[in-house]
């Protein structure tokens, strides 16, 4: 397919991010566009579309197998395009020289793209992250200026669908359950992030999840394991105070400096793994030593992740709001020891038995909210029947999206009631938030404004 499209009719399912992103872009190259969506008043209705008025459908990442609208096109003879390969095939024309990466886990991932894309930046080059970080893949690729490196952060959604996009070299940092209610079961939800080693000539790998191992095995390319622990020849790992690099060295019996274990801030098992995994990326492109420790040293976490919203009387008051699955809950509940945690939201199909049998011990209470709270609470009480468990309910003025804060600060204030010194009150719910927030990152926020009110009191 030419990248010209003009008057070609595309009819795309999603008014998103992605789908205007995409909508722009072919609109620019002469396409005639349609846009779909349930949500929009902007789009048309799926259920007025007429399939033989387009010559080919792009379906949005998220959009479930079984929305009318796309068993319909999954059951014709039309072309199913999706943003990620819409955007390589730009790049064929517009920017051949340019080189994609590709990351995906369950956690993990906008951390490690934007530590990818700084470390290759303070070396000299010119990239950037995107696709569910920064700019969506068609926009950057779109640059009149465009870039020599592309790291892609991509979900299971938007692996599900792609079929031509070439990287290389591509990651998967760990899985575990997530998204369960649209893939259906945990073997499809895996196989969709496997399948980025589908088109890419190194896959790097995180020896300490057993899941990446196991099925590490139907990868026939290059692969480089990295690891919390000593790594072996041919890996990248921790020895003592250093992560050393075993992989990209001329002599694999020899260890070279990566940088200080201090270097990476928070220095917590699980971005750790991720400046590992970074590390790993970057050497495969040749980018030197020096330049990951210079640049994993001026590296600083996005908002909502491990965020300290305060310290006061010997409690820290943590925002963990993108641990929007058991997998990163864990993580978060394990880099403390004495937690008073907030949890609960749209489960996404998840269970909660291995997240609470491997943290209860640092839960000293539970705050508990949203429409699958009862889930974690129900867990809590048949595996740590010792952890007292609060649930609050949603106050009559509090609405998604509204002026009123009394949700998060009813939350701010039974925890600050609770907490003790030597706490720290968690907000790592272990869900997602769309049940009673407009987005992780509105919930952190009115976190962070509670805490300003309740604890500081400040106004």
């Amino acid at each position: 397919m030419s990248t010209t499209f003009t008057n070609q009719r595309f009819l795309i399912l999603g008014a998103g991010i992605t789908g205007n992103a995409v909508a722009h872009s072919l609109k620019s190259r002469g396409g005639l566009v349609t846009i779909a969506d349930d949500n929009s008043a902007d789009a048309v209705k799926p259920a007025s579309i007429n399939l033989t008025d387009f010559d080919a459908v792009v379906i949005s990442p998220g959009w479930r197998q079984d929305h009318p609208l796309v068993a319909k096109v999954l059951a014709s003879n039309l072309p199913i395009l999706n943003e990620i390969d819409l955007a390589w095939q730009i790049r064929t024309e517009v920017s051949p020289h340019q080189k994609w990466i590709a990351l995906t886990g369950t956690n993990g991932k906008t951390t490690t793209v934007e530590m990818v894309a700084k470390i290759l930046q303070t070396a000299g080059l010119k990239a950037v992250a995107c696709g569910n970080v920064g700019d969506t893949v068609i926009e950057a690729v779109d640059r009149k200026d465009s870039y020599d490196y592309l790291i892609l952060e991509l979900s299971s959604f938007q692996l599900h669908w792609i079929k031509e996009a070439n990287f290389v070299s591509a990651a998967i940092l760990n899985i575990a359950d997530d998204h369960l209610d649209w893939h259906g079961t945990f073997d499809a939800y895996a196989a969709a992030k496997f399948s980025i080693f589908d088109r890419a000539e190194l896959a790097v790998l995180n020896a300490d999840d057993q899941e990446v191992v196991l099925r590490s095995n139907q990868f026939m390319g290059q692969k480089v394991f990295f690891s919390l622990e000593s790594p072996a020849p041919g890996e990248i790992g921790v020895v003592e105070e250093l992560l050393v690099d075993r992989a990209f060295v001329a002599d694999p019996q020899e260890a070279a400096m990566i940088c200080e274990l201090v270097d990476v801030k928070p220095t917590v098992p699980h971005n750790v793994a991720n400046a590992l995994a970074a590390a790993g990326i970057a050497r495969s492109l040749g980018v030197a030593h020096e330049a990951i420790q210079s640049a994993l040293q001026k590296f600083t976490l996005g908002r909502h992740r491990i965020e300290v919203v305060c310290e006061k009387n010997g409690i820290t008051w943590i925002d963990d709001s993108k641990a929007t699955n058991p997998h990163a809950a864990a993580a978060s509940l394990l880099s403390q020891l004495h937690v008073v945690w907030i949890a609960g939201g749209l489960a996404k199909g998840a269970k909660m038995e291995d997240l609470i049998a491997r943290t209860k011990s640092r839960i000293r209470c539970a705050i508990i909210i949203g429409s699958d709270g009862e889930i974690i609470a129900e867990e809590l009480r048949k595996q740590a029947p010792e952890v007292e468990i609060f649930n609050i309910d949603t106050p009559a003025d509090y609405h998604k999206g509204g002026d009123s804060n009394s949700l998060m600060e009813a939350i701010v204030k039974r925890a600050n009631e609770v907490a003790v010194e030597g706490d720290a009150v968690l907000l790592a719910p272990a869900c997602a938030s769309m049940d009673q927030f407009l987005s992780y990152s509105d919930r952190g926020d009115r976190f962070a404004e509670a805490v300003k009110k309740v604890v500081l009191n400040e106004e």
